[in-house]
């Protein structure tokens, strides 16, 4: 049996690094935010509901309106709710696919930044927080998106605090630039892989 690992973790908090050491590793890992804007495009069902919800200014010219939909996403938790509620559930469902297609690996992930927020959580059997102090993660990320200080700040104010999500995790991952990465994936693997059918360890 396929053992399902969820990564997730902050904006800057380096998870896509995990990520790739997993993928380096032998490890298939589903990017959420990548298979999402491939879905937002390609699943019909998305597609019609969004249409629904937002106007057929919704896929202005084919593509999809993203300043459109952000504007409504923003707009209320409501809004965010609507939308969530059409696009997770085929998030959910691709994923499951996926991994259907990956049956022979021991191991797969998925990493998602919201994925105990968006109830992704049920859909793996061990989560792994990707730490970082958040100072590094703002300086990671105003550096990635040529972003500001205060946009940068404001995603973090929206996303689950590290308090919490470290509350939900079973393992936490410490990427602050100077505690290295690769003996803490290799420990987890090691783990998973002794502990075949997977008990919760202590949380960090």
């Amino acid at each position: 049996m396929t053992i399902r690992i969820g990564i997730t973790g902050g904006i800057g908090s380096g998870k896509s690094v995990v990520s790739r050491l997993l993928e380096v590793m032998g490890i298939p890992v589903y990017i959420s935010d990548v298979e999402t804007k491939q879905l937002m495009m390609t699943d019909t069902c998305i597609r019609s509901e969004l249409t629904s919800l937002l106007g057929k200014e919704a896929y202005a010219g084919g593509a999809l309106n993203k300043p459109l939909l952000a504007s409504y996403l923003f707009g209320s938790p409501g809004h965010a709710r609507e939308i969530n509620g059409i696009i997770h559930p085929r998030v959910k469902e691709d994923f499951r696919q996926w991994l259907r297609r990956r049956a022979t690996c021991s191991m797969a992930g998925i990493e998602s930044a919201i994925l105990i927020e968006a109830g992704f959580a049920g859909e793996v059997d061990v989560v792994v927080m990707v730490y970082a102090p958040e100072e590094i993660r703002v300086q990671r990320a105003m550096k990635r998106d040529a972003s500001s200080r205060e946009l940068i700040e404001k995603r973090i104010r929206s996303q689950m605090s590290d308090e919490e999500k470290r509350g939900q995790a079973d393992f936490v991952i410490v990427n602050d630039g100077e505690t290295p990465l690769i003996p803490q994936v290799l420990a987890l693997i090691t783990f998973l892989s002794q502990n075949n059918t997977y008990l919760c360890p202590p949380k960090k």
